[in-house]
């Protein structure tokens, strides 16, 4: 009895022992992986969010003085039209 107990607990350590195993190899996969990956995304010299951001912040300034001076345009444009039809 005590040579069955012996022999389960000896193939609990060995299950144990390989599936420590198999996550190190996971964690280890995953770091190649992602390293790989950061490797390929700098070859594609993408923007970073911060220059993204930053892009998008001016892109939406100019549109606002875009629109800005298109409203003084058109009431500069209104006040020559009206001088004009007064002659």
């Amino acid at each position: 009895m005590q040579k069955d107990s012996k022999f389960f607990d000896d193939m609990a350590r060995i299950a144990s022992g390989a599936a420590g195993g198999f996550m190190e190899m996971k964690r280890e996969m995953e770091g190649m992986v992602s390293h790989q990956l950061e490797k390929i995304l700098q070859k594609m010299n993408l923007v970073t969010r911060e220059e993204f951001d930053n892009v998008q912040g001016m892109l939406s300034k100019a549109r606002k003085e875009q629109e800005e001076m298109k409203k003084k345009l058109e009431e500069i444009e209104k006040i020559l039209n009206a001088g004009g039809k007064k002659s």
